[in-house]
């Protein structure tokens, strides 16, 4: 007879069970849209997008997360859809103890608990795909043990269904964005996310990156307590930045924003790699206002030539160079570029690379403050509708919520650093090449390869 299946294998009844948790909620809100088309009504953006947050507010687990990684991509969603999903909390409830247990036995074995000195009952954390227990190592360290919650291969890929559901309902209804290619990376991000083995490589591969960098601290796995559904790494020590910014000064919350940047930034301007969730909880800040990097799980490898695109951007905007610009545009996907849309991308870039552009200190908010977000995107968007829409590359999902979620950490900071200077002193001697070099060593060491 064949093995029988795991309860945590993508079954088909895993599959049915999550459609019918969320397939009335997002069904009306199709059938809603499509209707509105049928019968020839004007459709309202505002009144949809505050349905389909109705509708997800309820659901737990990957269709809240993709909710709130749509929220932070200004290609993705209409501004309406953003500002609405924006609002989306995920407080994923604990597993108690008889999950715990069943799951550590799954995947250590019955004697799992002689294989630790102590592990808490409670959990430490809990997100959207699991959950985090800390414990104590037979030689002392401090443990931080990450377990997934039950069916998440089912759940994840019938959240995926619904979602091209939802892409699909609001493309008749707005054509400006063609968001193919958005899903395209959701799904091979969050399915990436499920594969805790991966994710120990991920670390892996930061603490390469970021061995010579002192303002940064990784957690360390321990393979022989890990498994594809159980990732064990010691345990990082560290304040939540919000309570450290409330009594900080401005000199201590400059030099957490800087080590901020740099932990972001390094990886990805040296070898072409981002941390793609700078979610408040996925680090911590220790008393030299160094930081801890926690959650390895939305990690993006780019080309080197991606990573070029984006400095010749910059370079191109101060310089007012369009052929650059357009190169540029062109190494990350973009095709068949007319002027006017041209002209509309560099709205978008101007804005993102603005506190770039001034050498002096300055506060983020300067000239990207929420409002002022919101106001740029609704004219992007009202500009590619008018010229007939764009394809995001898939390559900006990451990148943009990584840029974007920074930006409200250092306004939430009311960091006054002088960007400018801090970018060039990060890409200072770039070389394609040499980060292609540095790129392939530090995958090969990890045991990652690019996709």
């Amino acid at each position: 007879m064949p093995p029988k299946k795991s309860s945590d294998e993508n079954t088909l009844t895993g599959r049915v069970k999550r459609y019918a948790q969320v397939g009335s909620a997002i069904g009306g809100f199709a059938a809603r849209v499509a209707g509105e088309r049928v019968l020839g009504r004007k459709a309202d953006p505002a009144k949809n997008a505050e349905g389909l947050k109705l509708a997800l507010g309820g659901l737990k687990g990957p269709l809240m997360k993709v909710a709130q990684i749509l929220s932070t991509i200004p290609e993705a969603l209409p501004p309406e859809y953003a500002q609405e999903l924006s609002q989306l909390q995920a407080n994923a409830p604990h597993m108690g103890w008889p999950f715990v247990n069943r799951r550590m036995t799954a995947e250590l074995g019955a004697d799992w608990k002689e294989r630790f000195t102590s592990f808490s009952r409670e959990a430490a954390r809990a997100a959207s795909l699991g959950q985090v227990h800390k414990a104590v190592s037979l030689d002392g360290r401090a443990l931080a043990c990450k377990l997934q919650y039950p069916d998440m291969d089912s759940i994840v890929e019938a959240d995926l269904r619904q979602l091209k559901m939802v892409f699909a309902a609001y493309r008749r209804m707005d054509p400006s964005i063609d968001p193919s290619d958005i899903h395209a990376e959701i799904t091979a991000r969050l399915k990436e996310e499920l594969d805790y083995e991966n994710e120990a490589c991920n670390l892996a591969l930061y603490r390469h990156m970021l061995a010579k960098e002192p303002s940064v601290h990784v957690p360390e796995v321990l393979d022989d307590l890990s498994t594809k559904r159980l990732l064990t790494m010691t345990w990082v020590e560290g304040e939540p930045i919000k309570d450290v910014a409330a009594r900080a000064d401005q000199t201590t919350r400059d030099a957490i924003a800087v080590n901020m940047f740099r932990a972001w930034y390094l990886p990805f301007y040296k070898f072409g790699v981002i941390h793609g969730d700078p979610h408040l909880g996925n680090y911590t800040v220790r008393e030299d206002t160094t930081i801890n990097l926690m959650d390895f799980g939305a990690i993006r490898v780019f080309a080197p030539s991606f990573v070029k695109g984006v400095i010749d951007l910059f370079i191109a905007l101060q310089k007012g160079d369009r052929a650059l610009a357009v190169s540029a545009y062109e190494t990350w996907g973009f095709t068949g570029l007319s002027n006017e849309m041209i002209d509309t991308l560099n709205i978008w870039a101007a804005f993102v690379y603005a506190p770039l552009m001034e050498d002096r200190p300055r506060l983020i908010e300067e000239t990207n403050a929420a409002d002022a977000g919101r106001d740029t995107v609704a004219k992007v968007h009202k500009e590619l509708r008018r010229l007939g829409g764009v394809k995001p590359p898939r390559e900006f999902v990451l990148m943009d919520r990584a840029a974007i979620g920074l930006g409200s950490v250092f306004m939430h900071l009311r960091a006054e650093v002088n960007w400018h200077r801090l970018f060039h002193d990060t890409i200072a001697g770039f070389d394609v090449n040499v980060l292609a070099k540095a790129q392939s060593t530090a995958l090969k060491k990890a045991g990652l390869t690019h996709s």
